[in-house]
């Protein structure tokens, strides 16, 4: 039977992290290879020092991904072309399949992230670290699909937020799945 670590909000499975009885990763400390593409203004966003640091912590195995930040056009597109949901959504992420290391994209849709995070009440660089941490977790495989899979997912997230010094993500609003 796998460790499992333990914090007040999640168990995870050491197995599913690639961790070893001691709590170091088994192949070393992953890597990560990461290119930022802005592809709308990048006037108030967080230096990309910052998106690099909320994906780094968010890593679980060695990983090449590319960070696109968009418009909403962009985003409607690529929503309803590939997940056939007609309107631009926050994040997408699009891992490809047997690659070594780990690779793929991550959109975000900055002005439904701006919109989101003043309804929210949140600050631009908080709703974005968190959305840079959830992308990266389901590049990594994490999904919401069910309950007890967003309860594991949204656990992470509070956890690695948390630790970059941002506030609870779910703490004011509906989880996930729900």
């Amino acid at each position: 039977m796998p460790t499992r670590f333990t914090s007040p909000s999640l168990t995870i499975s050491a197995d599913r992290i690639g961790l070893n009885q001691t709590g170091a990763h088994r192949t070393g400390v992953p890597r990560l290879e990461l290119t930022l593409q802005f592809a709308v203004s990048r006037s108030g966003l967080p230096v990309p020092a910052l998106f690099r640091q909320w994906a780094r912590a968010a890593l679980v195995e060695t990983t090449a991904a590319t960070l696109r930040l968009v418009n909403r056009a962009e985003a409607l597109e690529l929503n309803s072309r590939y997940r056939h949901r007609h309107y631009a959504t926050n994040v997408l992420t699009f891992a490809y399949p047997d690659t070594c290391p780990l690779s793929g994209d991550i959109v975000l849709c900055i002005p439904v992230i701006r919109d989101e995070a003043r309804q929210q009440r949140k600050s631009l660089q908080a709703h974005l670290a968190h959305l840079t941490v959830h992308g990266m977790l389901h590049l990594q495989g994490f999904d919401h699909e069910t309950g007890q899979d967003a309860e594991l997912m949204e656990g992470i997230e509070t956890e690695i937020v948390t630790k970059l010094g941002y506030a609870d993500p779910y703490a004011n609003s509906t989880r996930m799945n729900q």
